[in-house]
């Protein structure tokens, strides 16, 4: 799953990567973005205008009864985002990119390393990134959604999901999903909403190269949404690991 992830770009220099507007609501930076927080994201308009706007982390189906269902749909799975009732439809027509500098993962921890309060191995967080150090563009999917309680007459509420698929070689050692990365050369196809090849798009949400990351272990701090800063992505070092 991907659960954590960098968004440290401010909305003009993501606009200016994806060739894009921005026409959303800026947001700070955040070193440690998690699920039901604001994002940004790409969409494509039918005449291929792409602008960047502003999406709440966490996927609310157009028919759902209440916001919270988003909690539990901040990733789908590559594997069955065609047919899976809650995303099929979005699929379809509703594709975004999601900007990130970066994002983080939980590797399994040793039998002689760290332990938890409960004795139990502690898991390790590790920051990924591009080893070019270009923004990651993750394969999204949205939704536009109006709560029913007020009748349905309410501002739209735009939310979104992260696209997950198995773990390439880097990948592999710290965890068997990671985000669909996708290619320049696919952006166009991606977010084209009247694209509705399912089977040529189903192509494209396969793992990234196994050059394409680079990841290095980083301090325990990141396991609180609370903590927010740029030594969050610094490599740990041997005391930050051990404690």
């Amino acid at each position: 799953m991907c659960g954590r992830f960098v968004s440290t770009s401010n909305p003009e220099r993501i606009a200016e990567y994806f060739g894009a507007a921005f026409d959303g609501t800026e947001l700070g930076t955040n070193y440690n973005v998690a699920p039901t927080q604001d994002i940004y994201a790409v969409v494509a308009e039918p005449d291929g205008s792409k602008h960047v706007q502003t999406f709440h982390w966490g996927l609310i189906p157009v028919w759902a009864k209440e916001r919270k269902i988003g909690q539990r749909m901040i990733n789908a799975r590559a594997e069955t985002v065609a047919e899976k009732g809650a995303y099929k439809g979005v699929f379809l027509k509703h594709r975004c990119l999601i900007p990130m500098d970066g994002f983080y993962e939980w590797q399994a921890g040793s039998a002689d390393g760290p332990v938890t309060k409960a004795g139990k191995p502690r898991k390790q967080p590790m920051y990924i990134s591009r080893l070019d150090g270009e923004p990651l563009a993750v394969a999204g999917l949205w939704s536009a959604w109006r709560d029913p309680a007020d009748g349905g007459k309410g501002l739209w509420q735009h939310s979104t999901t992260v696209i997950t698929t198995a773990a390439n070689a880097t990948m592999e050692p710290v965890h068997d999903r990671m985000p669909v990365v996708l290619p320049r050369s696919a952006w166009s196809e991606w977010l084209d909403p009247s694209n509705h090849d399912t089977g040529a798009l189903t192509k494209l949400l396969v793992p990234a190269p196994d050059n394409l990351l680079t990841l290095h272990p980083v301090s325990f701090e990141v396991n609180s949404v609370g903590n927010n800063g740029s030594e969050l992505i610094e490599p740990a070092i041997t005391s930050d690991v051990g404690s």
